[in-house]
């Protein structure tokens, strides 16, 4: 119970900047979603969607394999220093790459007089990629803190700098005090703009650890470095396909781009009310990788390891639940109703977003095991699935098809990965425990629906009716976790007393 707290106690540091920074971020959704229309949204957002894809190949799996071989090695910083050269060069040259086709990709991705875009993504992605690896170092050595200021300082300046372009300046250029930024009016450039700010902005606080690379480049050490994490590119791939490939998809698959862009904006808007899950996952591992790579050697790891599932499983019914109870409050989070049009699809990518995270608990078997190839046909298989489905139901179904894709996706990849964990490396995870818990949260969501749909009461009675049902919803999880609660209860005493 104590390494469990501990694993807790790490994960509310790392959710500083996690949690707290993210939802900080998240809280210019509301801004984006009041200036722009669907449509402008929608371009951000493949935007956005292209720079995850672009970053598994900026990355190529050495921060896991960072994390690898540095708890392996005698000589960490060695490994630190190897893996940050390597990233340095292929930054320099992936970067010089972009910036030099931008107007071929702009054409061949339906983005034509957009080149400007790409550059600034180029220099956003080379950024993060080269701080990778010392936010990697800081999680390695345990100092959760100034990894949380420095992620902290990152959204600060990206928020501060949101806010000074679309609402400081447009007051002083409604006064006449300011010539307008362009002549185009408001413009998407300008988040991308803030966002290089906020990615290059951390590097001058990372001298120290750059000052490791003085112990220079083991060329046999990267090689099986790059043998451990070529399979991890592929699982990228997978996994951003699976991911944001959606959102790709609707503008390739929809011939009308107007609708296309419209189509995205609406599902990429409805996707952050899946906020809560997403940070909590977020913050959960940054702060379980190293966690579970640390306790793998321990002779009750697999014991743990089933604990943890155990109520991460918790954790994120609970938060299904209150999202979804309370959507009549959450969706203002949107504050244009046009967008609230897709908010039939927030239970499905709520559902999706809890078998992504389980998926990741799961995935240690292949990282312990040394597997990485097995994890990539999980990831592959995944992405397929991605593929085949969207191919089918967007151009029928638009976004919803995309939710529905994302769900049984996520659903599959962890139930494979489950199956071949049992088999490489069995770790006893309660599946009747884990399953009751999500059927218990679905089954208060849908009573609550039934009875609103029945009676149609207002969304005020709606609220006060769904706090009785989270109440039981408790209530029933304490009885059934009722002696791992004493225990954690009297464990406080004890330390206290």
């Amino acid at each position: 119970m104590s390494i469990i707290k501990k694993l807790a106690g790490q994960t509310a540091v790392y959710g500083l900047s996690s949690i707290v920074g993210r939802f900080l971020n998240y809280l210019l959704v509301p801004l984006y979603t009041g200036i722009f229309q669907p449509g402008a949204y929608g371009v951000s957002n493949w935007f956005y969607a292209f720079a995850s894809f672009a970053a598994v190949i900026f990355t190529y799996g050495m921060e896991t394999a960072f994390f690898r071989f540095a708890n392996k090695s005698e000589k960490p910083k060695e490994v630190f220093s190897t893996t940050m050269i390597s990233i340095l060069v292929s930054s320099l040259v992936l970067g010089g790459f972009i910036i030099l086709f931008s107007t071929p990709i702009a054409n061949w991705t339906k983005n034509e007089g957009r080149e400007s875009f790409f550059t600034y993504f180029t220099i956003i992605l080379a950024a993060d990629a080269i701080s990778t690896i010392p936010f990697a170092w800081l999680r390695f050595q345990n100092e959760p803190m100034r990894f949380a200021m420095l992620r902290l300082l990152s959204i600060l300046v990206n928020i501060g700098l949101n806010l000074l372009f679309y609402l400081v300046i447009p007051f002083f250029v409604s006064k006449g005090i300011f010539a307008p930024l362009d002549t185009e009016g408001v413009n998407i450039k300008w988040m991308f703009i803030a966002n290089v700010a906020s990615s290059v902005v951390v590097l001058p606080f990372f001298m120290k650890e750059f000052r490791m690379i003085r112990q220079g480049f083991n060329k046999k050490l990267w090689e099986e470095m790059m043998i451990y994490s070529f399979p991890l590119i592929f699982m990228g791939f997978a996994g951003m396909i699976n991911e944001t490939l959606d959102r790709m998809l609707l503008k390739w698959l929809i011939p009308d781009q107007t609708v296309a862009e419209f189509q995205t904006g609406i599902y990429a808007a409805n996707y952050k009310l899946s906020i809560l899950i997403t940070l909590f996952i977020q913050a959960f591992r940054f702060a379980a990788e190293p966690f579970f790579f640390a306790r793998a050697k321990e002779e009750d790891s697999k014991k743990i390891y089933a604990q943890v599932m155990q109520y991460f499983t918790i954790i994120c019914a609970t938060i299904f639940l209150v999202v979804m109870l309370y959507l009549d409050i959450f969706k203002h989070f949107i504050p244009k109703p046009i967008y609230w049009q897709g908010l039939k699809v927030v239970p499905i990518l709520l559902m999706a977003n809890i078998f992504l995270g389980m998926y990741y608990n799961l995935s240690i078997w292949y990282k312990l095991t040394d597997k990485t190839r097995l994890g990539a046909v999980v990831s592959i298989m995944g992405a397929v699935i991605t593929l085949i489905l969207n191919w089918l139901w967007i151009p029928k179904y638009g976004y919803e098809g995309c939710a529905w894709t994302t769900l049984i996706c996520y659903l599959s990849m962890a139930w494979v990965s489950y199956s071949l964990g049992q088999k490489y490396y069995p770790v006893p995870y309660p599946l009747k425990r884990i399953a009751s818990f999500l059927a218990l949260s679905l089954s208060i969501y849908i009573i609550s629906d039934m009875l609103r749909e029945t009676f149609g009461y207002s969304s005020t009675l709606a609220l006060g009716v769904n706090t009785l049902l989270f109440a039981l919803y408790c209530f029933i999880i304490f009885k059934m976790e009722e002696t791992e609660i004493m225990k954690i209860v009297k464990s406080l005493n004890l330390k206290k007393a």
